[in-house]
């Protein structure tokens, strides 16, 4: 004998024992009253039991019906107490999350938007690794990555944060010392600063349409971006610099923007995740805070 009892039936009994009757009944749950009659008889036939003794304005509840009655209005109750269990962890940001990004901008930004977010989260702990190695996410159990540049076809989720953009910069006390700068050509004139990843010098700039090569050798290579920063700011040169890494400096007036127009190609930034699907609470909510954060980024 079969007993296996959807729970769509074992809601629509209930409903017929507790509004006592099948017209009632089928009208809070929205369905015919035929069909309703059938559900009851197909639930007697899986238990090989009369619940219910029908009568023309009545229903009568037999033994068997109010102990199968009770039976089932505890086991959904403890089904829907397990879904609002559910419901509340999938809405509420707890547990461990794993970050990694690039040492620059995680240093510079990531670490401001994870400060945020624990002050939003207070049941979250984050573990946060900044590297410039591509971290394999998925083998080292990492939760978000923030990356910087043209994605690999990995399989993984992205959501895009936006770009960083680029722009030329030198000190006031530099440019008050050096010839006049009116085109990309003056800049032999002068000297450079140059973020040289692998010690490879040199810079392709755009503007509009146009694209220039500038490979002179730079007065001073290093190997970060913070580290150009500093030496334009130390009067050492012009450095091709992120837009949100210099503002700063700009708006202090210890930077000055030059040759306008001629900067490098955006690089996108992206949030990078195993799945969209089901993603866990500090997930979603960690992205959605990166996102917004990073548009007041002005980058």
């Amino acid at each position: 004998m079969e007993t296996s009892i959807d729970l769509a039936d074992m809601r629509a009994y209930a409903a017929v024992v507790t509004d006592g009757s099948f017209t009632a009944a089928a009208e809070r749950l929205g369905i015919d009253k035929a069909r309703m009659s059938r559900i009851v008889r197909r639930v007697e036939e899986k238990l090989g039991a009369q619940l219910l003794v029908r009568s023309t304005r009545h229903v009568h509840v037999t033994e068997v019906g109010r102990d199968y009655f009770e039976r089932v209005v505890a086991i959904l109750a403890a089904v829907d107490a397990a879904g609002a269990a559910v419901a509340r962890q999938s809405g509420e940001p707890k547990g461990l999350l794993k970050i990694t990004a690039g040492a620059e901008f995680g240093n510079l930004l990531v670490d401001e938007w994870t400060a945020e977010f624990l002050r939003q989260a207070p049941k979250v702990r984050v573990e946060a690794e900044y590297t410039n190695r591509l971290v394999d996410i998925v083998h080292e159990g990492i939760d978000v990555a923030i990356r910087v540049g043209a994605l690999q076809d990995s399989g993984l989720s992205a959501r895009r944060l936006g770009e960083v953009t680029y722009g030329l910069y030198a000190s006031p006390d530099y440019l008050t010392s050096r010839p006049a700068l009116s085109g990309l050509g003056d800049l032999k004139a002068h000297d450079l600063v140059m973020h040289a990843p692998r010690g490879r010098p040199g810079w392709t700039l755009v503007n509009g349409a146009a694209t220039e090569r500038v490979a002179q050798s730079p007065r001073c290579a290093v190997d970060n971006s913070i580290a150009a920063r500093n030496l334009a700011l130390a009067g050492l040169g012009i450095a091709l610099l992120p837009r949100f890494l210099a503002g700063s400096a700009v708006a202090q007036g210890a930077l000055r923007a030059v040759l306008p127009g001629w900067t490098r190609s955006p690089a996108p930034v992206h949030a990078v995740f195993a799945s969209s699907r089901y993603m866990d609470p500090k997930v979603r909510g960690f992205v959605d805070l990166c996102v917004s954060r990073f548009e007041q980024v002005g980058a």
